[in-house]
């Protein structure tokens, strides 16, 4: 094998390594090929192609029917540290100052490090998070500790559904006729006042805002396969919330 196929063979898995981690973990389609030719340039590659769709990344260089590449992503998340940190090693390629070994090691090291927080401090996160929402929705403070207390039970029964059951659409729905039940207990027990305001606050952990925006970055940037794939993934969660919601109030 020549020493030139060697090379290509590298900065391929580079590059797909790079747009994999950036993909899985909640970055932009557009972004994902744009950070792979980039690579492919730093290290001499001025004919590299990509084509990224949500669940699939295919990665070709001209002239090389070898080094036509394709990996499937199966599953999706958010971690923008990641991401950050992909993006961090894409800049010192492009200046020149990282080796393709070097930085495949990088990438190697970003993937198979979780960088997660731990459930605890997610749970507490989305629980302020609620409380701070429903003050911006105009909600009263009486109202803050019962959705504080919906949230974070709520956003815990989520992550834990989610481990045992894969489909987020019915964690998510029923996460919501958790999160509605709740929410009228709590008035009913005179605990909270406005239904409606602590309902609002309480199911904004769930509220995929990171999808809509990609979708629209997407969509905006010309990739439409992504942006209404994204889309219909957001529109689907809003309708799992909106759902197990609407089943609650109609038995209230």
């Amino acid at each position: 094998m020549s020493q030139s196929i060697v090379n290509s063979h590298e900065i391929t898995q580079i590059c797909l390594l790079a747009g994999k981690i950036i993909l899985q973990n909640g970055g932009e389609t557009y972004r994902v090929e744009d950070t792979m030719v980039r690579i492919a340039a730093a290290y001499g590659i001025d004919n590299s192609h990509s084509f990224v769709t949500p669940t699939g990344i295919i990665f070709a260089i001209d002239g090389s029917s070898q080094m036509t590449k394709l990996i499937r992503i199966n599953e999706r998340s958010t971690n923008l540290l990641k991401v950050s940190l992909v993006n961090d090693i894409s800049r010192k390629i492009s200046t020149g100052k990282l080796a393709a070994g070097e930085a495949h090691r990088l990438l190697q090291e970003i993937d198979s490090n979780a960088f997660v927080y731990p459930s605890w401090l997610k749970i507490v996160a989305a629980a302020i998070a609620s409380g701070c929402f429903l003050i911006m929705f105009q909600g009263s403070w009486p109202d803050a500790l019962p959705v504080m207390l919906t949230s974070g039970i709520g956003f815990a029964f989520f992550l834990q559904l989610h481990r045992m059951v894969p489909i987020k659409f019915f964690a998510e729905f029923i996460t919501a006729l958790l999160i509605g039940t709740l929410s009228v207990f709590f008035v009913h027990k005179g605990f909270g006042m406005d239904l409606d305001k602590i309902i609002i606050g309480s199911v904004m952990p769930l509220v995929p805002g990171l999808h809509i925006t990609a979708a629209v970055r997407d969509l905006m940037a010309g990739h439409l396969v992504s942006g209404l794939s994204k889309g219909a993934e957001a529109f689907l969660t809003a309708f799992a919330i909106g759902a197990g919601i609407a089943a609650v109030l109609s038995f209230y």
